[in-house]
């Protein structure tokens, strides 16, 4: 069973416990790391700050970003993640409440795997979370190890 971790990157903290109530309520065993802004999520995903410790090699299943956070933006936290061969490759799914189109069209330009809008109902919020994390978690088969060796070869040009 799959027990990498799930990154939440959220600043709201209304919808970060709305997002693990309904984790824990769709049985997701994972570990739950939670962050309030974007400068703290590169922090985490490249193992520094506070995170300077933290085994850079254990990657996220997924990443749960909102757009709208303080320090640095999701879309930022995109632009710094997808150039770095070890983030490259990083399931990123932005989660948040904006209806802007650019804010739609800027994520999947930025490399994000998916883009859901926050249901405001609880009972429909509960179901996209469990269903948007159980595919990460359950169906998706994330590249192998060695992926981060070799991925940065793609970045040459030819």
């Amino acid at each position: 069973m799959d027990k990498r971790v799930i990154l939440v990157v959220e600043d709201s903290p209304t919808d970060e416990a709305l997002l693990l109530r309904a984790l824990n309520k769709s049985g997701i065993t994972n570990p739950i790391v939670t962050v309030k802004d974007g400068l703290e999520a590169i922090q985490y995903l490249f193992g520094l700050g506070r995170h300077e410790f933290r085994n850079t090699e254990e990657l996220p299943a997924v990443v749960l970003i909102d757009l709208n956070l303080p320090k640095l933006d999701g879309l930022e936290v995109l632009r710094r993640m997808r150039p770095d061969y070890r983030t490259k490759l990083v399931p990123v799914a932005i989660f948040t409440s904006s209806i802007e189109e650019q804010d739609l069209i800027n994520g999947y330009s930025l490399g994000a795997n998916s883009y859901v809008r926050k249901p405001i109902e609880f009972s429909k919020f509960s179901k996209v979370v469990a269903q948007l994390v159980n595919y990460w978690i359950e169906l998706n088969e994330p590249p192998p190890p060695g992926e981060k060796i070799w991925a940065h070869h793609f970045d040459r040009s030819a």
